[in-house]
C-alpha cells in the first residue's frame, strides 16, 4: 500500500471529504457545467411537456369571474387542434425555452452554494436547511426570469400573436404597460417556487422512509420512482392556487377584472368562482 495513502478513518481522509464538497466553490469550471447541465435538461423537459403548459394556462382562465361548467383537458385538446392548428400547442416556446434554460441554470446551480452556506453557518446540512436552501434557491430563479414566464403566458393566450413573436410582445408590454408589467405575478411565482421545492423535498424524503417501512420496496429505481411521483401530486396540490393565482396576474391585461394583488386575486377568484377555481388547469 502507498505510504502517503489516507485510511477511511484518519484525519487527512476526513479533511479530503471536507476539500472534496468544497470543490465546486474553488472551481468556477465547475460552477458553470452545474450551471449548463441543469439548464440544459430542464430545457428538454420542457421542451416535451409545454403543449401541456399551453392547455394548463387556457383552463387557468376559462369563465374568470363566473361560475360554471368548465371544459376539461381532453376536450379543450380537441377544441386548440380544430381551432387553432397543431403549432397553437407550442406558442410561447422560445421565451419558455429560454426561461427553463435559465431557471434550471440559477436554481440547480444555486442550490449547492446555499447548502454549502448554510452547513458553514449553522454546522448543519439536514432536511431543514436543504428544505430552505431548495426554497431560496427557486425563489430567487423564479424572480429573476419573471419577464420571460409573462411574455411565455400571454403568448399562450392569444394565437394572434403567434406572428409578433416574443420580442415585439415584450416591446408591446413595455410601450403599454411600462417595465413594470414584465414583473407581474412575481410574488406569487416566488412564492410558488418556494412552496414547491420546498413540499417536493419534504414530501420525498419522508415517503421514501415511510415506503421503505411499509412496503418491500428497497433502494433503487422504482423505491425513487414512487416517492417521486406521490411528492409531485402532493407539491401540485399545495401549489396549484399560487399558479392559478400568477397566471391570473400575470394576463392582467387580457383578462376580465383587475386584482390589486395576489392576495386580492385570490380573494376575487374564491367569491366569484368558488374554491373549484383556485385549482382550475
Amino acid at each position: 500500500m502507498d505510504g502517503n495513502s489516507a485510511s477511511p478513518n484518519s484525519p487527512l481522509s476526513g479533511e479530503f471529504e471536507v476539500n472534496n464538497k468544497r470543490s465546486w466553490a474553488e472551481s468556477p469550471s465547475g460552477a458553470l457545467y452545474h450551471f449548463g447541465t441543469s439548464g440544459i435538461a430542464v430545457a428538454v423537459a420542457t421542451g416535451f411537456t409545454h403543449p401541456l403548459d399551453v392547455l394548463k394556462v387556457r383552463l387557468q382562465m376559462q369563465l374568470v369571474g363566473q361560475r360554471g361548467p368548465l371544459i376539461g383537458m381532453g376536450p379543450l385538446f380537441i377544441q386548440v387542434l380544430k381551432n387553432e392548428g397543431p403549432k397553437s400547442l407550442y406558442l410561447g416556446l422560445t421565451p419558455s425555452l429560454t426561461r427553463s434554460l435559465v431557471y434550471g441554470g440559477l436554481r440547480f446551480g444555486l442550490y449547492e452554494p446555499s447548502k454549502y452556506a448554510c452547513d458553514w453557518a449553522f454546522g448543519s446540512n439536514n432536511i431543514f436547511t436543504k428544505i430552505a436552501s431548495g426554497a431560496f434557491a427557486g425563489a430567487i430563479s423564479t424572480a429573476s426570469t419573471n419577464p420571460m414566464e409573462v411574455v411565455k403566458v400571454r403568448l399562450q393566450m392569444n394565437s394572434d400573436f403567434r406572428k409578433r413573436g416574443p420580442i415585439a410582445e415584450i416591446r408591446r408590454i413595455v410601450s403599454e404597460e411600462g417595465i413594470g408589467a414584465l414583473w407581474k405575478g412575481a410574488g406569487p411565482a416566488s412564492v410558488r417556487a418556494a412552496a414547491l421545492t420546498a413540499s417536493q423535498l419534504a414530501t420525498y424524503d419522508e415517503t421514501k422512509r415511510k415506503l421503505v417501512k411499509w412496503t418491500p420496496l428497497e433502494e433503487g429505481f422504482y423505491l425513487h420512482l414512487a416517492s417521486s411521483t406521490i411528492a409531485g401530486l402532493v407539491s401540485t396540490l399545495i401549489t396549484a392556487p399560487i399558479d392559478m393565482v400568477k397566471t391570473r396576474l400575470m394576463l392582467q391585461r387580457e383578462s376580465v377584472g383587475s386584482y390589486k394583488n395576489g392576495f386580492h386575486c385570490a380573494y376575487q377568484v374564491l367569491r366569484t368562482e368558488g374554491a373549484r377555481g383556485l385549482y382550475k388547469g
